[in-house]
C-alpha cells in the first residue's frame, strides 16, 4: 500500500459521495474537445478521440442522467423497483473469423459482458445484421451458428432482430450489431464513486490476447505466433467475484484501448489515482514478443474476455481466489491499486523501479478488432 493510502485510511474520508460525483461532472467538463472536421479511424479506437467524439455529438445531442454516466451499458430504474441493464454494440472485426473465435462469438460475448459489468446477469439479446450484397450464404450460417452456440453457452436468449441488405460495395461484408438486457440483483451498485483510496485493483487475467490475435490473422505482417484471442463470457467469473468480494466497487471489460485506457478512464471520473505494479501484470511471452516487434505496449491492446475490478482492500484475497478458482480467471492477479496523488492519472511502476505516466490512448494502433 502506497503511503497516500496510507495516510487517507489513518486519517479518515476527505470527500462525501457528492463530493466525488461533483468531481466526475468536472472530469466530464474537462474530457477532450473534437478538433476534428471529419471522423477518422483513431475515433473508434477507445481513446481520447473517442471520447471526444462521444462527447460532441452523440452526448450532446441526446443529454440525460443515465447516459452521462457514461458506462458501457445503462442501469434503468423499473416502476416495479427491479433495475434492468441495457447496453448496445456493434461487430465489424476483420478478419470475421480468427484464431479462437469469430464475429458471431464476439457479438454475443460482447454484450454479455457490458451487462455483466454493470452487475447485472445477462438475459436477453436482439442482433440486426446488416449484409453486403453477395455474401455467402454459407459463410452467414456459420456466423449465426456461433452465435446460436455463445448465446446457449452463456445461457441468454436471443429473441428479436432485423436485417439490412445494402449494395455491394457500401459495407465489407458484414456488420452485427446486439442490444442486450439483464436484471441488476438487489442491493448490487458498481459505481466510479464507490471508489475509495487503499481500495485493490484486480485483473482477471493476461491482457492483450485478443488485440493480437486479430491483427496476426489478417496476414499483413508476415508474423507467426501461437496467439488465440480470450473471446468469452464473463458473466459466471464476475458472479463468483461478487459472492466472495461483495464490496466491490466498480468494474470494466478492457476492450477497445485497452487495460490502460480504461484505469485512465476510471481515474478521471473517480479523481483518484491508478497505480499499477508492472511486474504482477499478466502478459503473455506471446502477447509481449508480437508486441515489441510491432511497437505496440500490451497496455494498450483490446481484450475481449478479461476485465478489471475495484474492490474493498478487506476483501481483494477471496476475490482473487474466486477468481482463480474459475477457468476464465486461472490467471487472475492483483496488480495495483487507488491512491490520492497523482489524482486522476494512472501511474505504472515498473520493474526496474521507476515510474511511468500511462496517458489515455492516441491514435489508432489496432483498428476494427471487434
Amino acid at each position: 500500500m502506497s503511503n497516500s493510502a496510507r495516510e487517507y485510511l489513518s486519517s479518515g474520508p476527505r470527500f462525501d459521495e457528492g463530493e466525488v460525483i461533483e468531481r466526475i461532472e468536472s472530469f466530464r467538463r474537462r474530457r477532450p474537445r473534437l478538433l476534428d472536421d471529419h471522423v477518422t479511424l483513431a475515433h473508434g479506437a477507445g481513446g481520447k478521440a473517442s471520447a471526444a467524439l462521444v462527447d460532441a455529438v452523440f452526448v450532446e445531442a441526446f443529454r440525460n442522467p443515465v447516459l452521462e454516466s457514461l458506462g458501457d451499458g445503462a442501469v434503468l430504474a423499473l416502476p416495479s423497483g427491479e433495475r434492468l441493464a441495457m447496453s448496445t454494440d456493434s461487430f465489424v472485426v476483420a478478419p470475421r473469423r480468427f484464431p479462437g473465435g469469430s464475429i458471431g462469438q464476439l457479438a454475443v460475448h460482447g454484450t454479455c459482458n457490458d451487462l455483466a459489468m454493470a452487475g447485472a446477469v445477462p438475459s436477453w439479446i436482439s442482433a440486426a445484421f446488416v449484409i453486403e450484397e453477395g455474401f455467402a450464404v454459407a459463410e452467414l450460417k456459420e456466423i449465426v451458428a456461433d452465435m446460436a452456440a455463445a448465446a446457449a453457452a452463456a445461457g441468454v436468449q436471443i429473441v428479436t432482430g432485423d436485417t439490412k441488405v445494402v449494395p455491394k460495395g457500401a459495407a465489407d461484408g458484414l456488420f452485427v450489431t446486439t442490444t442486450g438486457a439483464g436484471v441488476v440483483p438487489a442491493g448490487r451498485t458498481l459505481s466510479p464513486a464507490s471508489v475509495r483510496p487503499g481500495d485493490t485493483v484486480l485483473l482477471s487475467g493476461s491482457i492483450g490476447d485478443h488485440g493480437m490475435a486479430v491483427m496476426l490473422a489478417r496476414g499483413d505482417l508476415a508474423i507467426e505466433a501461437d496467439i488465440a484471442s480470450d473471446t468469452a463470457c464473463l458473466s459466471p467469473l464476475v458472479e463468483l467475484l461478487l459472492a466472495a468480494a461483495p464490496s466491490t466497487r466498480w468494474m470494466r471489460d478492457a476492450t477497445r484501448g485497452g487495460m490502460g485506457t480504461v484505469c485512465n478512464e476510471l481515474a478521471q471520473a473517480c479523481g483518484l489515482g491508478v497505480l499499477l505494479d508492472e511486474e504482477r501484470l499478466p502478459v503473455r511471452p506471446t502477447v509481449t514478443g508480437a508486441c515489441e516487434l510491432l511497437g505496440i505496449d500490451p497496455l494498450y491492446v483490446a481484450n475481449e474476455g478479461k476485465f478489471v475490478a475495484v474492490v474493498a482492500p478487506d476483501e481483494a484475497d477471496a476475490g482473487l481466489a474466486a477468481l482463480r478458482s474459475h477457468p476464465l480467471g486461472a490467471e487472475a492477479a492483483q496488480v495495483g491499486e487507488i491512491v490520492t496523488e497523482p489524482a486522476e492519472s494512472v501511474v505504472l511502476r515498473t520493474g526496474f523501479g521507476g515510474t511511468r505516466i500511462v496517458d489515455m490512448l492516441v491514435g489508432d494502433p489496432l483498428p476494427r478488432i471487434c
